[in-house]
């Protein structure tokens, strides 16, 4: 690469900032953009009704001739889940390791896309060219296997992406995280390091999976007499690996419960990355026929979600599997930021159906502290940092580590999503923003509730609404019948019938009212007269706000 270059790179986060989620990150170089991950993120509290959030990529398809295709990480839904909505609307190629590309295709599948896009699997150490840019995939440690950081060659210089990582000098799988090549990437001059910061305020070093595997061996020799029940993520595999070694380590049936658990542990088995000696897995339905002290049961649930499995069994509302008292539940993982309420809910009710359950110990992260950090920005020398994933402290601690390293504070960058920050070797400065946000799925439809349905629900959430129903008489404008109002979420009509018949008398005398003094009184009219006359009167009467809805009918 010619060292004289006046060009720059564009870097732009779309999403993945001030939260946790929703993790895309677009380069472009002149007439070159890659897309490093497209994740969804959960809805907030107030999101009533949302399903999942997706990321808007209106800057994507503005410049859809640039766009040479996706680079993912790893398969972790904060930086895949979104992909099968987007490829909808455009058509891009995926670049991916082995098991990540497992996961996808499983997604794709399931959207019909799979025939349509194009797939490249990418071994660590390799390296791809996509217009103006060169892509290595690098070997890193995180919660799912086969994760990757990227060095992004350019013509500006080269950047480094350590996308979701930890050093893990034993994993259960594989390698340990290429710490040489981060190296030797470093000695050639690296313009910018973007790395992960979700554990940035936490200090030390994060434990490697293994000790989690001792944890279940030590809890299996403890509680030989009791079914044994473990909650975990479905796409950490190495998890899932370490419960099936005690399992078969104490002879007991490993049973796999939730659906995406079982879709992911299929994927890994298929690619080898998942060793389940013949005979330990068992359906569901089999379960009866072994004692329950013999069963292991793998489940979805970790994060108090209402909908899965684990959640269902503590409700008691799950088909096939009821909490016995005497059960085990392991917790085999920390509540994400924001979960901690729903999974408090569901360690209650499982606890007062004398259920023991276990939360100490039992995890550790996927991601970097502070240490491992520091040893990342020791390797690679960056010239700057841009800290990316996570919420603002996190990436704030994140700066305070690089600046501690000797990075010169105004080379350090906090983005906020959608602020271009161009690159080059002699500067760096954020230089324009573009249009991101977030789109809304709700079951089908993608994007069709915006902020003012969300509003509305929020509005009927709070104080539910009141229908009010009259006929007129074609031509003549008379009150016919009516006006009658129908309650929903406002209050229980029986025990409130003077206030409803009160709100009538008063709606009807304003509608007479309109109807005599205006006598070519247009419906819109009318209505508004209704909504404010009920507005006012309820307000008054009990401080509450309800959706008023007129209805009018002629005959």
């Amino acid at each position: 690469m010619k060292k004289e270059n006046n060009g720059k790179l564009r870097i732009i986060p779309l999403g993945g900032l001030e939260k946790i989620g929703m993790n895309i990150t677009v380069f472009e170089y002149e007439d070159s953009i890659i897309v490093v991950d497209c994740g969804l993120a959960f809805p907030e509290d107030d999101m009533l009704g949302i399903d999942l959030v997706i990321p808007d990529v209106t800057y994507l398809k503005d410049n859809i001739q640039k766009v040479k295709g996706f680079v993912i990480t790893h398969g972790h839904e904060d930086h895949i889940g979104a992909l099968s909505y987007i490829l909808r609307e455009m058509n891009l190629p995926i670049y991916a390791t082995k098991l990540t590309m497992g996961i996808i295709e499983r997604k794709l599948s399931e959207h019909n896309l799979l025939r349509s896009t194009r797939r490249k699997v990418v071994k660590h150490g390799q390296s791809i060219n996509l217009g103006q840019f060169r892509i290595e995939f690098i070997k890193t440690n995180h919660s799912i296997q086969d994760a990757a950081a990227l060095a992004i060659y350019s013509p500006a210089g080269i950047v480094v992406h350590t996308g979701d990582f930890k050093v893990d000098y034993t994993p259960v799988f594989g390698d340990a995280i290429d710490l040489q090549r981060f190296a030797e990437i470093g000695k050639k001059g690296v313009l910018a390091l973007m790395s992960d910061s979700t554990n940035a305020e936490r200090p030390g070093f994060t434990q490697s999976e293994r000790t989690v595997g001792i944890t279940f061996d030590h809890i299996f020799a403890e509680h030989q007499n009791t079914r044994i029940i473990i909650a975990t993520f479905a796409s950490n595999v190495d998890r899932v690996q370490q419960i099936i070694n005690s399992a078969c380590k104490y002879g007991r049936k490993v049973v796999v419960e939730g659906r995406s658990m079982v879709n992911i542990i299929s994927v890994a088995q298929e690619l080898g990355y998942l060793q389940v000696p013949d005979k330990t897995l068992i359906e569901i339905d089999q379960m009866k026929n072994y004692p329950p002290e013999k069963t292991v049961l793998i489940t979805t649930g970790s994060q108090g979600e209402s909908m899965a499995a684990l959640s269902r069994m503590a409700a008691d509302v799950h088909k096939k599997v009821t909490i016995m008292p005497g059960d085990t539940v392991i917790f085999s993982s920390n509540p994400i930021p924001g979960n901690e309420k729903s999974v408090s809910r569901v360690i209650n009710e499982l606890s007062s159906k004398g259920a023991n359950v276990i939360f100490q110990d039992a995890h550790v992260s996927g991601h970097a502290c502070q240490e491992e950090l520091k040893l990342i920005y020791s390797l690679v020398k960056p010239k700057y940092a841009i800290p990316v994933h996570g919420e603002y402290r996190h990436l704030k601690a994140n700066a305070g580590i690089a600046k501690n390293l000797g990075i010169p504070k105004e080379n350090i960058f906090i983005l906020q999503s959608g602020e271009v920050l161009e690159v080059s070797d002699k500067e760096a400065k954020v230089v324009d923003k573009v249009h991101t946000g977030e789109i809304l799925v709700d079951g089908l439809g993608v994007g069709d509730v915006g902020n003012i349905v969300l509003r509305d629900r929020q509005h009927l959430a709070e104080d539910g609404i009141l229908i009010v129903v009259l006929t007129l008489e074609k031509g003549s404008n008379q009150l016919l019948a009516g006006p009658d109002i129908v309650s929903r979420g406002f209050v229980y009509v029986r025990e409130s019938e003077g206030l409803m018949e009160e709100a009538r008398k008063v709606v009807t005398e304003a509608v007479e009212d309109c109807l005599t003094h205006q006598r070519n009184a247009d419906w819109s009219k009318i209505k508004l007269v209704i909504r404010d006359t009920m507005n006012e009167f309820i307000w008054k009467r009990t401080k509450r706000k309800p959706m008023i809805l007129p209805i009018i009918m002629d005959v």
